[in-house]
């Protein structure tokens, strides 16, 4: 009898342990994976995407922001006014916020972050946003107003970019190692070459998450991000850099397998200042050395998007100008020789650390030697790549993928990277920014693409994937990339 009810005992015990896991509540902590580490934490100062993917919506706040479907919706601005004559923007700020060190973030702190982006020595890596407000006044501390010199039919949606975000001007002096946002989290820690941590902020103004801790995690080799995510120690990894190995998480039910859109036109940007490629022929001819699908085979195991130009292809405006520079080595032949390099020449090509720029490098490097260009390689981490190639300018060819959203806009800047000044384009964009009209923006947009298509600027290659890598009790990460973003506001664990 005694053995019938230890028996007894045990079953309902075991009985009660079970009705207690089955109601346990949700995980409420994450860690994700990340190739590249953010060089530092200033998210208005430079163009690494790697800052946007930690602190975008999560720690920093504009008055505008993206959602998970590229809409631009409401965030510190909870509203605005725009004049009769689109030069006036007033906008309503969302009353009571704090920064994450307690200051009150008022209307002088947004007009300190917008006059710091537009200023004569501004280092924002995305300046010409701002190129077109001539004031931004104060009103009192909800109350601001930002004067244009021309209307801008992209305003609002230039004010959602990571690179307007509102910082604190008393903190600003240490903004690239301490982060003080007014955002839903705040950086909790920052272990160099390991992770960053963030935690839920308490005195967060607006809805506050679910998740009350994240880890972002720096994995940069592919073979060590697969072993990480079947092991478990990461739970999740958006921008999955090994996508060989998406079949066998594909086939495993504890994963979901992303296979999204992102707005990163990823290309072989050529120095066009550069003595050899300043000639269209020279620039024509590398279009046509390259294979593009065999580099979406090889580098990326066949998920991308050919594009022929830079504009995104699941935008409505796009158009498929792929055909423009068709592989033809015979005919990339011919056009070195008509441009004085019957033999070919020798560059640099400058790959920084995605597996996306790493692979494809040895597979373009490899069809540019069979039409006599030789393309040394250099290997850079992501700091050397922005010191060496985007503010030195010091490169013959490189890889990049530009995720920032409808930047088209970046080929009328003389002195960005690739160094490509036509005026007639400049005048273009500059009519573009100032409509407002969908057909007329369309329009104007479409010859964008075809001019530098014509003009052979750089060499387009594909579209880059969201393909990432998630536990499949994780809900509420974007699937799609409207901007470069590891939006946690909506993530949540189901049971």
């Amino acid at each position: 009898m005694k053995s019938l009810f230890a028996r007894l005992a045990v079953t309902v015990a075991a009985a009660g342990l079970s009705l207690t896991s089955a109601f346990a509540a949700p995980r409420t902590d994450l860690a994700i994976g990340m190739q590249l580490e953010p060089p530092h934490l200033d998210p208005t100062s430079a163009a690494a995407g790697a800052i946007d993917q930690v602190l975008y919506a999560n720690v920093y706040e504009g008055l505008t922001r993206f959602t998970a479907d590229g809409a631009i919706v409401p965030a510190l601005a909870k509203s605005w006014d725009i004049s009769d004559d689109g030069l006036s923007y007033t906008f309503t700020l969302e009353d009571g916020v704090t920064f994450h060190n307690g200051d009150a973030m008022t209307a002088a702190d947004v007009k300190f972050s917008l006059d710091r982006a537009r200023a004569e020595h501004s280092t924002n890596a995305q300046k010409a946003l701002f190129t077109g407000i001539t004031d931004v006044t104060v009103i009192d501390d909800v109350t601001l107003r930002l004067t244009l010199d021309a209307p801008n039919g992209q305003l609002l949606f230039n004010l959602a970019w990571g690179d307007a975000v509102v910082v604190n001007e008393t903190t600003i002096a240490d903004i690239t190692t301490t982060a003080n946002g007014t955002g839903p989290f705040v950086v909790d820690r920052w272990v160099k070459g390991d992770r960053i941590d963030l935690v839920r902020n308490p005195a967060y103004w607006g809805e506050a998450p679910q998740l009350n801790k994240a880890t972002f995690r720096f994995i940069a080799d592919p073979s060590a991000s697969f072993a990480a995510m079947m092991a478990g120690d990461i739970d999740a990894f958006p921008n999955y850099p090994a996508p060989e190995t998406l079949a066998q998480f594909s086939a495993d039910p504890r994963f979901t397998v992303i296979n999204g859109s992102t707005e990163g036109e990823t290309i072989l940007a050529m120095n066009n200042k550069d003595t050899v490629f300043a000639d269209r022929r020279v620039r024509k001819a590398v279009a046509h050395a390259i294979d593009r699908q065999a580099i979406i085979d090889g580098a990326m195991f066949g998920f991308g998007t050919p594009i022929g130009t830079h504009f995104a292809p699941h935008h409505p405006d796009y158009i498929d100008l792929t055909g423009q520079s068709a592989y033809d080595p015979a005919l990339a032949k011919t056009l070195l020789a008509e441009a004085g390099y019957p033999n070919g020449f020798t560059t640099t090509l400058k790959l920084p650390p995605p597996s996306y720029a790493r692979r494809g490098g040895e597979i373009i490097a490899a069809q540019l030697k069979d039409v006599g260009i030789t393309a040394e390689i250099t290997t850079l981490e992501w700091a050397q790549w922005l010191e060496d190639v985007f503010r030195g300018k010091n490169y013959g060819l490189t890889i990049v993928s530009h995720t920032e959203p409808y930047d088209i806009g970046i080929y009328a800047r003389p002195d960005y990277y690739f160094q490509y000044d036509n005026a007639d384009l400049q005048n273009l964009i500059s009519t573009l920014a100032g409509a407002t009209n969908p057909d007329q923006r369309r329009d104007l947009v479409q010859k964008a693409q075809l001019m530098i298509a014509d003009d052979y600027v750089n060499a387009y290659l594909f579209q880059l994937p969201q393909a990432g890598v998630i536990n499949a009790r994780i809900k509420g990460l974007w699937e799609n990339a409207p901007t470069q973003a590891t939006d946690l506001t909506g993530v949540y664990w189901t049971d």
